[in-house]
């Protein structure tokens, strides 16, 4: 049953000339005045969501973004603040990026987010997909399986220095600790300080490819996945929610069809679908420009990312519409019995599914941002709310 309500803000900027006839990525450069003002955006809509009853704002690691995308380099340290302007929500980590990290230091960062907020932070990891990114924090990205080895080697770490007083470890990439004399003995383990007081530490991951081993790995720690929205293709994805499934009953539990998983979806609402999908066209068009060429749509062909960076080609070359998003289910437009509609469909499916996290687009203004996530809290979330059972008071 459908209980929580999340959103991701990755960290863009305000932006004007959005869509296929906008400014193209690559000739976007914003001043440093206008990219730090993500950080009062994030507040902005840390409190509004803390004041309108929704779980989890998670925000985004990301770095070396003149364009204005994604602009929070410290998702840990700006959850740090945002619990100190907040009272209730949780700020999740969506997602720190594990190989531009070492994971003692990602361990430590976390442990420390967790005393500090009382709990309030929620962990998350991920590998990564911006070569600018990674790559520049001498970690591998174009070298796909070095950066699934890497990243998986991490978090076993992580996991390690999070549940375990003292612990070593010796693999591909890393020898903790090393063997040297250290005040009079020879150090063989070594303790993470603080460790998380919260245990065991709550976590998510993203899911793009779905791929058995990546599955598998997920289980064996007990790690949560997002899927649909964002970045990732088309809603709720059957397949994916399936595979996700079955990797859990292989790890020996029980779990129900959307157990686990948070489903992500963009939206807008407006009083008819026609006039939801004319207003955030331009928001859907700019996010896709944005994701496109980092090969995170699969159905792009090479030619159509190509003409997308051109606005000359861009508005004639054929590339995907609003309206085939909302088709598909990946993008929620329309009023909010529509989407509630659409909603209540996916706990229908799905009945282990508890989570949706909806957000809108990269280059969405603040004042939409906001105004938008006021109406889904007043005239969609209630729907869903009013399904928990309230406690039967004791005689």
């Amino acid at each position: 049953m459908i209980s929580k309500f999340d959103s991701l803000y990755a960290g863009h900027v305000d932006m004007t000339d959005v869509g296929y006839r906008g400014t193209a990525v690559n000739d976007r450069m914003f001043p440093n005045e206008h990219l730090v003002t993500v950080f009062d955006k994030t507040e902005a809509i840390a409190k509004l969501m803390d004041s309108s009853g929704y779980d989890t704002l998670w925000l985004a690691e990301h770095h070396f973004q003149p364009e204005g995308y994604e602009c929070i380099p410290n998702i840990l340290m700006l959850a740090v603040h945002l619990a100190h302007v907040t009272e209730r929500i949780q700020l999740g980590c969506g997602f720190n990026i594990a190989p531009m990290w070492h994971p003692l230091r990602l361990a430590e960062d976390y442990a420390t987010a967790d005393v500090l907020t009382g709990g309030r932070v929620t962990f998350g990891v991920g590998r990564g997909y911006h070569t600018r990114e990674v790559e520049t924090f001498d970690a591998p990205l174009l070298d796909q399986p070095g950066n699934r080895d890497l990243f998986e080697e991490q978090v076993e770490i992580i996991f390690k220095a999070f549940n375990e007083p003292s612990f070593s470890h010796k693999g591909k990439n890393y020898t903790i600790p090393p063997s040297v004399p250290y005040r009079g003995y020879q150090l063989e383990e070594i303790t993470l300080v603080p460790r998380p007081v919260r245990l065991p530490v709550e976590c998510w991951q993203p899911i793009q490819s779905a791929t058995q081993r990546a599955l598998d790995f997920m289980a064996k720690h007990g790690i949560q996945g997002v899927i649909g929205g964002g970045v990732a293709e088309g809603g709720a994805m059957n397949q994916v929610i399936e595979a996700f499934q079955a990797a859990q009953h292989r790890a020996g539990r029980d779990a129900e069809l959307g157990e686990g998983l948070s489903f992500g979806f963009h939206f807008y609402i407006a009083e008819t679908q026609e006039q939801a999908i004319k207003e955030a066209a331009g928001y859907f068009e700019e996010n896709l420009k944005m994701f496109g060429p980092l090969r995170l749509v699969r159905a792009l062909t090479d030619q159509q990312i190509e003409d997308m960076s051109d606005p000359a080609k861009a508005p004639t070359a054929g590339l995907p519409t609003l309206e085939s998003a909302v088709e598909a289910g990946g993008f929620l437009c329309g009023p909010p019995e529509l989407i509630v509609e659409k909603l209540m469909r996916i706990q229908e499916l799905y009945p282990g599914a508890d989570r949706i996290s909806v957000s809108q687009p990269v280059g969405t203004p603040q004042a939409v941002i906001l105004e938008q996530m006021q109406r889904f809290a007043e005239e969609v979330m209630p729907a869903f709310t009013s399904q928990v059972a309230e406690p039967v008071p004791a005689d």
